[in-house]
């Protein structure tokens, strides 16, 4: 049977003042075991690669899974990060590719040339839907899924709310782009946003409409995604609630919610929405198999 397996990124384990405490990488570690998440996600953009394999050890320490959310700009960029995903057995790289060409047609052959060389390495490469990088633009990106149609997706909406200053209820032409994305979604990245603000404090009241959209939007894209799945696949959703200046802070610098308390309450969310769409096929399963022995006899 297919699955899901929550990771909690390293990143946001970095402490801000009025968050958890600051804490060391292993005791990160070991928090996040104890917590019940599968792995961690190790962010690039955050540590160099020297610093990362610093953690290696603790991977293996823990019994951690290890995702990789990397940010090349070209094939030598790359090609460090497939080494690492061997040597860390990590079970995707997501890229976020800081390059923005000027056509579809120059951005799927680089696309293509970067899935081709991850698959000599046999690791599995994502690229990530975020700004200033090759998935920047909403429209553009579905027509790059359309040029490339083994194209894997790692799907972090927030950056499309913001770039598009999305308004609820949506317009229809963006809910279509958007689920146009949630069809092709390999794997998710949690964080709720606004269309001013990147990563809004899921509890409290004002901001309740865009946690109920994030949350539609993640059902429907582990509908279309357990579709398609076979028995043996692994849907990841990876936690990611950033540091500041992601975190909101008030005027002394303290920020306004606890982080990882807030990836516990994602983590619990995304666990119900998995068990109810399993419990729900389920049913739907015996209700075929009723109506087909009832069509029989």
């Amino acid at each position: 049977m297919s699955r899901l397996e929550i990771y909690q990124s390293l990143w946001a384990m970095d402490a801000g003042r009025g968050s958890h405490p600051a804490v060391s990488h292993e005791e990160a570690f070991a928090m996040v075991r104890d917590a019940g998440f599968a792995g961690i996600a190790i962010n690039l953009g955050a540590a160099d690669i020297e610093t990362a394999y610093k953690t290696l050890p603790y991977f293996r320490q823990y019994e951690l899974g290890c995702v990789i959310n990397a940010f090349p700009a070209s094939m030598e960029d790359m090609l460090p990060v497939l080494t690492m995903a061997r040597e860390f057995n990590a079970v995707a790289v997501n890229v976020i590719a800081q390059v923005i060409p000027s056509s579809v047609d120059e951005a799927s052959l680089m696309v293509q040339d970067w899935m081709e060389e991850a698959e000599k390495e046999e690791v599995t490469i994502e690229f990530e839907t975020h700004r200033n990088s090759i998935t920047n633009d909403l429209n553009y990106t579905t027509q790059l899924l359309d040029a490339v149609p083994d194209m894997r997706l790692s799907v972090d909406l927030s950056h499309y709310v913001v770039d598009r200053e999305f308004s609820l209820p949506m317009v229809e032409e963006e809910q279509q782009m958007i689920d146009t994305i949630l069809r092709r979604a390999d794997a998710f990245q949690g964080r709720v946003a606004s269309a001013q603000q990147i990563q809004l404090q899921i509890e409290f009241p004002q901001h309740q409409k865009w946690v109920v959209q994030f949350l539609d939007w993640w059902e429907a894209g582990f509908r279309h995604w357990r579709k398609r799945a076979s028995d043996k696949d692994t849907l990841i959703f990876q936690t990611e609630l950033a540091p500041p200046e992601y975190a909101m802070t008030d005027a002394e610098g303290m920020e306004m919610s606890d982080r990882w308390q807030e990836s516990l309450i994602m983590k619990g969310w995304v666990e119900d929405m998995w068990a109810r769409l399993v419990k729900e096929e389920a049913e739907q399963a015996v209700q075929r198999k009723e109506t087909a022995s009832e069509s029989a006899s």
